[in-house]
């Protein structure tokens, strides 16, 4: 028997759960093995890194993260699915599971505190299958609060990642790309078709892999300002404002994240 999990498991663990996957909390589990290594070798990640996943739901992606030989903390807002996250793990692969750390908690409220209070060190790599109507507010958060994150690999909403990793002069270059290029360099690595999701979303996935770069000086949001201007994005002075905050430094720019999550999703 595999020790992933397959579309048979994932329905039996959401049974056993009474869990009915949630359209509004974009809960769509992966559920094949071979997407899943891909995704791990695209992170490029192994022993030594510790990454932070967001949203395990019942473990799909942690299973491959975990046969990485990387340190795992798990971010799940979920009691049921938090609680039985670390019992799967000991099922599927029980040498592995000293290697992780399951955190019940919302990750857009989540601070370096958070975990130490939990005994885990700070995380330096960002690998999470996120929901589309929480995905950049949650990569925002985290490279704002997490400077120890320097790279990540994210799956969301194939539309996502094309304005995540579009570069200036795209047309669908907009706030989002702005503000991850703010942090990192991203680029789109990979498409991820509907059909390895249970349920099958509507449209398919991207993959998007991005490495932290020293925060841009003060004076280059001018330069921001003018790029957006260029791109017409019609969201007025609001949009420059807030890339302008970016610049005033990095407590300005966490905060600036952390009070406008949930309105740049």
């Amino acid at each position: 028997m595999s020790d992933y999990l397959d579309a048979t498991r994932i329905r039996a663990l959401a049974h056993e759960l009474n869990l009915r996957p949630s359209k509004g909390r974009g809960q769509n589990f992966l559920f094949d093995a071979n997407t899943i290594r891909r995704i791990v070798g695209l992170a490029e990640v192994g022993p030594g890194d510790h990454i932070l996943e967001v949203g395990p739901g019942l473990g799909s992606l942690t299973i491959g993260l975990l046969h990485s030989g990387a340190h795992v903390t798990a971010v799940e807002i979920e009691q049921s699915l938090a609680e039985r996250l670390p019992v799967t793990m000991g099922e599927l692969a029980p040498d592995k599971v000293g290697n992780l750390t399951v955190v019940e908690g919302d990750a857009l409220k989540m601070t370096p505190d958070d975990l130490a209070a939990a005994a885990v060190t700070p995380p330096t790599v960002l690998v999470a299958n996120l929901p589309y109507n929480i995905s950049v507010p949650v990569i925002l958060h985290l490279l704002a609060t997490f400077p120890s994150i320097a790279r990540g690999l994210v799956l969301v909403q194939l539309e996502v990642a094309d304005r995540l990793a579009a570069p200036p002069g795209s047309k669908v270059y907009g706030v989002p790309s702005a503000k991850l290029a703010w942090y990192a360099d991203a680029a789109r690595v990979g498409t991820v078709p509907a059909t390895v999701f249970w349920p099958a979303p509507n449209v398919e996935s991207g993959l998007v892999r991005f490495v932290r770069h020293e925060l841009p000086s003060p004076k280059d949001a001018n330069s921001v300002d003018a790029t957006l201007n260029q791109q017409s994005l019609g969201h007025g002075s609001c949009d420059q404002r807030a890339l302008r905050s970016l610049a005033q430094d990095d407590g300005g720019a966490a905060q600036h994240d952390r009070g406008r999550a949930q309105d740049d999703g």
